[in-house]
């Protein structure tokens, strides 16, 4: 379903060893592996593939990335990668899988402000983005933390084998947030881990209401667009710092039973 990454023909970026082992580096690491058990645990994640990515902190040409065939419950912080936009691993053992560096490494490329890239085909989220017509719908509360922050890529060009696949997501997210990549997935951008975190989260879970909803036969009741747009605001409000607490709620919750995430 899935293959490394080919070795690249590009010498890889330099990078001094002191530039890996800062406290920044070592929370970006730890966050991330966070991410990862915990989408295990919710069901978000497609055993060995699927991808979360971060940029590197005080580095804006590398990312730290799951390396291939590992797990989202196997992966800890030491065990990411860290890789530069030519496809070499500058830092970890193992290689990326091809289509995560070709989708992250592009994102990240294209859109500095993608501090984390996160990319699932999270059952729910996924099942909308197979359906004609707009995935998300304005008809619960959970979904307005993404009105006006959507794309659709309407685009199934098979596996993301190439830099010209990568740039064609890339530029279909636009200024999007979430972007639904019909018959395929979704991803999430984010300014940090956390921000990244908390949309795949809800994401997954509007979708999962919006499916049960369907699912009844009976018409969705749609929420007003100056009702939406409000609510919106209201929760963009206090979004960062909600993000960071959802965060910090993760780690809490894996230092008592899954402590070695963060080894």
């Amino acid at each position: 379903m899935a293959h490394a990454l080919p070795s690249s023909n590009t010498a890889p970026a330099a990078v001094r060893p002191d530039e890996l082992a800062t406290p920044e580096v070592r929370q970006a690491r730890v966050e991330l592996a966070a991410c990862f058990r915990m989408a295990a645990r919710q069901g978000l994640q497609e055993r060995i593939c699927n991808h979360l990515s971060a940029v590197l902190p005080g580095r804006d040409d590398l990312f730290l990335v799951n390396a291939y065939g590992w797990a989202f419950e196997e992966i800890t912080a030491s065990s990411l990668l860290v890789c530069d936009f030519h496809g070499n691993v500058v830092a970890g053992e193992g290689v990326p899988e091809i289509t995560a560096f070709y989708i992250h490494g592009r994102v990240h490329l294209r859109h500095p402000r993608a501090r984390a890239v996160f990319h699932t085909h999270m059952p729910n989220a996924t099942a909308l983005a197979m359906l004609e017509g707009p995935p998300l719908l304005w008809a619960g509360q959970t979904a307005l933390k993404f009105y006006g922050r959507t794309a659709v890529d309407p685009t199934f060009n098979g596996l993301a084998l190439d830099t010209s696949e990568g740039d064609r997501i890339a530029a279909a997210i636009g200024d999007a947030d979430v972007i639904f990549m019909k018959n395929h997935g979704v991803m999430v951008v984010g300014g940090s881990i956390a921000e990244a975190w908390d949309d795949l989260y809800y994401l997954e879970r509007a979708c999962e209401v919006q499916r049960l909803a369907q699912a009844t036969g009976r018409p969705l009741q749609p929420i007003a667009p100056e009702v939406a747009a409000r609510t919106y605001a209201q929760m963009r409000s206090g979004g960062r710092d909600s993000a960071r607490r959802h965060l910090q709620s993760l780690l809490r919750i894996l230092a008592k039973s899954e402590p070695d995430f963060a080894s």
